[in-house]
């Protein structure tokens, strides 16, 4: 039987589209700064635990309260530019590519899908472990590259 809900831990929670997803902490963060960088918000992975607890403050509240850090600083200062791009929401797309990347996870853990590193597209795909055609494409994300944070 497979479980309906991914869980690393009870540190955050988020529920979305019908699931809840449950977090420890060094999970979150790492998800979500991995969406940061997929969305091009970030040039890579490489935070300080200031702008990690501002990003991840973000993608938990929605908003940042009181800065920490440069990230955090820019993000705040920057918000209206930044919170929107071609009409989609930042918070949003942070929040979505964890779940996204967390149920895809769960997926492979209950052997739904198959997971492979592709060279050329320097990403991760997805297919049916019995051999049929992929159980999903993963449909594109907007862009934050213009509006990249940069130290």
């Amino acid at each position: 039987m497979t479980e309906a809900n991914y869980t690393s831990g009870d540190d955050f929670v988020i529920e979305f589209l019908g699931y809840r997803f449950g977090f420890n902490e060094g999970d979150f963060e790492e998800r979500v700064t991995a969406a940061a960088v997929k969305l091009g918000l970030l040039a890579a992975n490489e935070l300080d635990g200031d702008e990690t607890a501002d990003l991840v403050e973000l993608a938990a509240d929605g908003r940042i309260a009181d800065p920490r850090s440069g990230l955090g600083q820019y993000l705040v200062r920057h918000w209206e530019q930044v919170s929107l791009v071609a009409g989609e929401s930042l918070v949003y797309w942070l929040r979505k590519l964890v779940f996204r990347g967390a149920w895809l996870d769960h997926r492979v853990k209950e052997g739904l899908l198959e997971v492979s590193w592709d060279e050329e597209g320097a990403d991760f795909s997805y297919r049916d472990p019995n051999g049929g055609p992929a159980l999903l494409e993963l449909a594109p994300v907007p862009s934050w590259h213009e509006l990249q944070f940069r130290r």
